[in-house]
């Protein structure tokens, strides 16, 4: 027995290729990934960016209270303690004054950037007793 040929159904037809656009998906895809690509490395730049910088003022702070305690007992001794703190946090301690009670810490921290290069970040931190008003 042989079934009888059925007429294509005009709906189900398909529709004729444009020749011209051949391939145009594959290039709006790669195009599209390219600027997904971007936004995520200048994310990242900028979350680098940040995450260094809040490093080298924590590590300033820290710094500075150190120094600040020891300012009052061992004035000599105190720029020496900030900078081996600023070392353990990974960062360089760039200045160290004692005035009287008070501290006063400078740090860098150098950071190699997407595009940008190699930038130093700076902190700055001051410490001291607290002053009572009378």
């Amino acid at each position: 027995m042989s079934t009888p040929k059925q007429k294509p159904d005009p709906a189900e037809r398909e529709a004729p290729i444009n020749t011209k656009e051949r391939g145009s998906a594959t290039l709006w895809g790669v195009a599209l990934m390219g600027l997904l690509m971007t936004v995520a490395t200048a994310f990242t730049t900028v979350g680098s960016a940040r995450v260094a910088l809040h490093r080298v003022n924590s590590a300033a702070d820290l710094s500075a209270l150190a120094a600040a305690k020891l300012a009052i007992t061992n004035p000599e001794a105190a720029c020496a303690r900030a900078a081996a703190l600023a070392v353990q946090n990974g960062v360089e301690l760039t200045r160290c004054e004692i005035t009287q009670e008070i501290a006063d810490v400078w740090t860098s921290l150098p950071v190699s950037l997407p595009l940008l290069g190699t930038r130093t970040l700076t902190g700055r931190a001051r410490a001291g007793p607290a002053v009572t008003p009378p």
